[in-house]
């Protein structure tokens, strides 16, 4: 049995960020730049970050295919979120935009162009010009490859910035003092197997998602929640986990993401019969709605029998009317993924499609600064030392739902904000605060058990059943009955979390340890989500639960949204696994405030 040592070996850094897709890369830009000695920890190399799966764009208001503004582009994404989403952050990030994509441009980014050189935009899902009057071509793109093209432009500067990189590393714990600031981290380096305490002024999280407690999912095998696990084992709260939104469009059987470009482009879903149904959901945007009622839509006509295939369970997504030379174009990375996971030439034929576990909208509740904020007795406090940017955070920019393309942009808007707000606090603070005296204990104990158990489980049994039970129980669909009984089910679950055996306990490259470590984080997040969703007793963006009536004053609306009881924060606490709430921000920073409505398309 290998020995675990009683201290770690330190290290000191000004700031130390966990994660190297494209949040922490533009936070680390910022700071690498202004002289700080910055430590950028990432499970895999820096441009396999999944950033880097992004396809269809980034959105901002730079009205160059169409006439548009930042007040737009701020009410379509109130809209979008269900009204969950807090109009201060939602506004700060919408002003922000043509900003941070002009400064994309000026570090290399290859955007498609127009014939007057300026940046190729295309519609997309919930965009729209004056408040839902028609689609607007708001997304910017390199053709269906943008996340590639950001991560890759943001690690070139970041190496000409000299970063330091700590490639596959893996963070295990946040250290806190008694006063309940954070101090840094404790790690494990894959290729040796040593853990380390790095100590840092300020940390930051850029973890990204974590779809892998789903069974069908887009997300790469990597997005585990590590983020997440370490601020609920630390004591923060996760904020709105009952939100996940599913894409509409991944490939059947295979959930790879076909981008909500291939509609902005001009693709449209058909059903068995051959007819668009999106035009009878939402005979406005039709198969550009947000994503959510896409979604629906696409399951509602699998239930009703409208299903296409042998066994009537997917959806066609018809392109081939767009000609060959425009997906060459445009599409080239849909049309590689429609031969090599479906076996369908798109140029010739529909492919097949169903709605896949996408994006977390929740995670560590920050501020528009990327701080993160624990809500007591009615405020918003500040947890100095730690930051979080990006899908791992929940600066609640995207609500209950998010739109297309809002995605790229919050991470760049966020992690340049962060990177800028430490910058100024390292200014002011020049001295590590002291490690407390049992900074390791945590991480040491929870090491110790890995090593000494001569009996168990294997770590992805355990989370092969967390996956299963969420996919069942907290998918497109809810019931309240289904949701209770997975509630208990993930408690079941979390009993054997601390009973994972290794049959290999060698240090080298051990990605057994990893993935008992990484099962640990993905059954925070499953039991955040499961708890949240069954407590929800409403309907709002991605939580559809069948049991909320429609409401009265509006029968064709989606189902039953709350908003006397339930326009509020859910706050998932994981040392008591309860709940508590926190209002809605319905005040933007500097324009009038978009009353709740029902929400049509």
């Amino acid at each position: 049995m290998t020995a675990i040592p009683q201290s770690l070996p330190r290290r000191k850094f000004d700031v130390v960020i966990v994660g190297a897709g494209g949040s922490g890369m533009r936070a680390s830009l910022q700071l690498a730049r202004a002289g700080l000695n910055v430590a950028v920890l990432t499970k895999v190399f820096p441009t396999r970050s999944h950033t880097v799966a992004a396809q269809g764009g980034v959105s901002a208001s730079l009205g160059n295919m169409s006439e548009d503004n930042w007040e737009w582009h701020f009410y379509d994404t109130i809209k979008g979120s269900d009204w969950l989403g807090d109009q201060d952050a939602i506004e700060f990030m919408c002003r922000e935009a043509p900003k941070v994509v002009y400064e994309l441009e000026h570090f290399g980014m290859p955007f498609d162009r127009n014939p007057d050189g300026t940046i190729y935009q295309r519609p997309f899902g919930g965009h729209t010009a004056n408040h839902g009057e028609k689609p607007v071509q708001r997304a910017c793109a390199a053709a269906d490859r943008t996340g590639h093209a950001m991560l890759h432009t943001l690690y070139q500067q970041n190496v000409a910035s000299r970063t330091n990189f700590f490639v596959e590393w893996m963070a295990l714990d946040l250290v806190r003092d008694a006063d309940g600031d954070v101090v840094g981290v404790t790690a494990l380096e894959m290729e040796t197997g040593e853990v380390y305490m790095l100590e840092a002024k300020t940390t930051l999280l850029a973890t990204g998602g974590a779809g892998r407690i789903f069974a069908a999912s887009t997300n790469a095998f990597i997005n585990t929640g590590d983020g997440l696990g370490m601020a609920a084992r630390a004591g923060i709260p996760l904020q709105d986990m009952e939100f996940w939104q599913f894409h509409p469009t991944g490939v059947a059987g295979a959930g790879v993401l076909l981008t909500e470009g291939c509609r902005g482009e001009g693709a449209i879903l058909l059903n068995s019969e051959g007819e668009r149904f999106m035009e009878r959901y939402a005979p406005t945007l039709k198969d550009l709605a947000p994503r959510d009622f896409v979604s629906r839509s696409m399951d509602q006509e699998i239930k009703e029998g409208r299903g296409c295939g042998p066994n009537k369970d997917y959806i066609l997504m018809k392109l081939d009317h767009l000609g060959a030379e425009t997906i060459r174009k445009r599409l080239p990375s849909v049309e590689e993924i429609g031969h090599n996971f479906a076996n369908v030439d798109i140029t010739k034929e529909p492919i097949p499609v169903v709605p896949t576990i996408h994006y977390q909208m929740g995670g560590i509740p920050t501020n528009i600064h990327g701080q993160v904020v624990e809500h007591i007795n009615g405020e918003n406090r500040i947890v100095n030392g730690l930051y979080a940017v990006g899908e791992c955070a929940c600066v609640s920019v995207h609500g209950a739902n998010r739109l297309g393309t809002n995605s790229l942009l919050d991470l760049l808007v966020f992690g340049r904000a962060a990177g800028n707000h430490i910058v100024q606090f390292n200014d002011k603070n020049k001295e590590h605060k002291p490690l407390p005296a049992n900074a390791a204990d945590f991480t040491l104990s929870r090491l110790a058990k890995l090593e000494e158990n001569t009996s168990g489980e294997y770590s992805q049994d355990i989370a092969n059943d967390i996956r299963a039970t969420m996919q069942q129980h907290a998918g497109v669909f809810r019931t309240q009955a289904s949701m209770d009984e997975g509630v208990q089910k993930i408690a079941a679950i979390r009993d054997r979390v601390g009973n994972i055996i290794l049959q290999d306990k060698s240090k080298v490259f051990n990605t057994a340890r990893v993935e008992a470590l990484e099962v640990a984080n993905l059954m925070e997040v499953a039991q955040a989500t499961m708890v949240s969703a069954a407590a929800r007793k409403e309907c709002r963006g991605a939580h559809t639960v069948y049991d909320y009536e429609h409401p009265a004053d509006h029968p064709t609306a989606p189902l039953g949204r709350d908003d006397a009881n339930w326009l509020k924060h859910t706050l998932w606490h994981s040392a008591s696994n309860s709940l508590s709430y926190k209002p809605v921000n319905l005040k933007p920073l500097t324009v009038e405030s978009v009353p709740p409505k029902v929400r049509t398309f």
